[in-house]
C-alpha cells in the first residue's frame, strides 16, 4: 500500500471525466490523513485507534485531516508523493488527483473567476487534531513566502461542536502578541531557541480560552499556538511556516523548524524571522474585535425562514477564502445554491448530497474510503445541491469551505 494509504492512485483523464458526470457537478473524495512528527494526535478526527500511527516511528502520529487540497504536505525527504493531496473517486474504483483533476476541468470545476483570476482552486480546510497545543508560529505573507518559492498562507478556526467530544490537555490559544511587546523582547526569546527547553515566548502573548461554535480569523504574520483542540482550518493552500517556540507536547522542537522556510542566506538571522510577522497586527489592541468569530445566518437561509435547514457563516474575515455550516433537520430536504465551488465535509448525520449517498464518519480504517467528503464544482453549486436528511432524530450537518473573493459573501475589510 502506497504511504498515502492507497493502492488505487491511477491518474487518468478519462477518469475525471466519468466522475465529474455521475454526480452532475458534484464528486467525492477520500480521505486525506497527514503526519506530524512534532505533534500527539488527539484522536478525535474519526481514523480507526489502531491506525493513528501507520506510516512508521520516523513519521509521527496522524494528527490532521486535509479536505479538498489541491497541494502536497511538505513533511521531509520521507513525504509520500501525494501525501496531503485530496483524491477524487472514480466510480470504477479507481482515485484521481485532486490538483490533475482541477486542472482538467480548469473552470468547470471553480467556475471563471476562480480559474480566470487565480489559476485554479488556491485553498483547502484541515481538521487539526493535537492532544497538546501546537507551538507558536507564523505563517509568511506573500512578499515572504515568494523568497522560498511559495505563496503565503492566512488561516481561519472553526470549533465544531460536532468534534470535539472533549478539549484534549490545554484548550487555550496563544494569539498575537501582548500589546505593546517590543521586537527586542521577540528577538531575546527566538535567541534561546538552540539552548535547550522552552524559550518561554509565549509569556509575550496572549491567551484565549475555547468557545465551541465560535473560531478565529489568523492572517499571515501572526503568531499563534492553536489549543488542543479539534480545530476545522480553513487556509490558503500552501505548507509554509516557522516554529518560534522552542517547546511543545512535552519535548523540545527541532531548531530546523525555526529555520524550515527561511532562505539558505537568512539561515541564522532572527532579525529575518522578526520581520516574518506583522507588528500591527500581532499587537493590535483590539485583536479580539478584529479577529474573533462568532457566527451569524447567511440571507439564504434567513429567507428559507427556517423551513428545514438553517446555514450560517463561520468563516468570513478573510478575503482568501470562507465558509459556512449547514444544518438540515431531521427528515427534511433542502436544495442551497451557492455562487462558488466548495469543498464540504459532512460531520453529524446521513442522509443524500446531491446523487451521492453522505455519511458523518465514525471510525475509519487507514486506505479506507468514506462517504462524507465532497467537491462540488460552480456550475454544480450555482444550480443548486438537494440535501436530504434520512435521520427522524439527528441533524445532518455539513461544512463547507470556499475559495478566494467568496461573491455571496461580498467584499472583506
Amino acid at each position: 500500500m502506497a504511504a498515502e494509504g492507497y493502492s488505487t492512485i491511477r491518474p487518468s483523464t478519462t477518469a475525471m471525466e466519468r466522475a465529474l458526470d455521475a454526480g452532475s457537478g458534484v464528486v467525492r473524495l477520500a480521505p486525506v490523513w497527514v503526519p506530524r512528527a512534532f505533534c500527539t494526535p488527539g484522536k478525535r478526527i474519526r481514523l480507526h485507534p489502531e491506525d493513528y500511527f501507520p506510516l512508521g516511528q520516523a513519521r509521527g502520529g496522524i494528527d490532521e485531516r486535509w479536505l479538498a487540497s489541491p497541494v502536497r504536505a511538505d513533511n521531509g525527504p520521507l513525504t509520500g508523493p501525494y501525501e496531503g493531496l485530496s483524491l477524487v473517486v472514480d466510480p470504477e474504483g479507481t482515485l484521481q488527483p485532486f490538483d490533475e483533476f482541477v486542472g482538467h476541468h480548469k473552470d468547470q470545476a471553480v467556475g471563471d473567476r476562480l480559474w480566470n483570476e487565480h489559476g485554479g482552486w488556491t485553498m483547502y480546510s484541515k481538521f487539526y487534531d493535537n492532544l497538546m497545543p501546537l507551538p507558536f508560529h507564523v505563517h509568511h505573507t506573500d512578499e515572504k513566502a515568494a523568497l522560498v518559492g511559495k505563496p503565503g498562507k492566512p488561516e481561519a478556526y472553526y470549533y465544531s461542536p460536532q468534534m470535539n467530544n472533549y478539549l484534549g490537555e490545554q484548550s487555550i490559544s496563544f494569539l498575537g502578541l501582548q500589546p505593546g511587546t517590543t521586537k527586542d523582547q521577540v528577538r531575546e526569546r527566538l535567541s534561546r531557541f538552540g539552548a535547550g527547553g522552552d524559550n518561554r515566548i509565549t509569556d509575550l502573548a496572549l491567551g484565549y480560552r475555547t468557545q465551541l461554535g465560535t473560531g478565529w480569523d489568523i492572517p499571515a504574520g501572526v503568531l499563534h499556538a492553536p489549543g488542543s483542540v479539534c480545530t476545522y482550518e480553513p487556509q490558503a493552500a500552501c505548507d509554509v511556516f516557522c516554529m518560534c517556540e522552542s517547546w511543545s507536547n512535552n519535548r523540545e522542537v527541532p531548531e530546523e523548524l525555526l529555520w524550515k522556510d527561511v532562505p539558505e542566506d537568512r539561515r541564522g538571522d532572527l532579525d529575518f524571522v522578526i520581520d516574518l510577522l506583522d507588528w500591527d497586527l500581532n499587537t493590535d489592541p483590539d485583536f479580539v474585535g478584529n479577529r474573533f468569530m462568532r457566527p451569524y445566518e447567511t440571507q439564504g437561509s434567513i429567507a428559507a425562514g427556517g423551513g428545514g435547514f438553517v446555514e450560517k457563516w463561520i468563516v468570513f474575515r478573510s478575503s482568501s477564502f470562507s465558509a459556512k455550516e449547514l444544518t438540515v433537520f431531521p427528515g427534511q430536504t433542502a436544495t442551497i445554491t451557492d455562487t462558488d465551488a466548495y469543498g464540504a465535509i459532512v460531520v453529524q448525520g446521513h442522509g443524500k448530497f446531491g446523487s451521492h449517498d453522505a455519511a458523518s464518519a465514525t471510525t475509519i480504517r487507514y486506505g479506507q474510503l468514506s462517504e462524507d467528503e465532497f467537491f462540488v464544482t460552480e456550475p454544480a453549486a450555482r444550480a443548486g445541491v438537494t440535501v436530504t436528511n434520512h435521520s427522524l432524530t439527528d441533524d445532518l450537518v455539513i461544512l463547507k469551505h470556499f475559495g478566494p473573493g467568496n461573491t455571496e459573501l461580498g467584499p472583506v475589510g
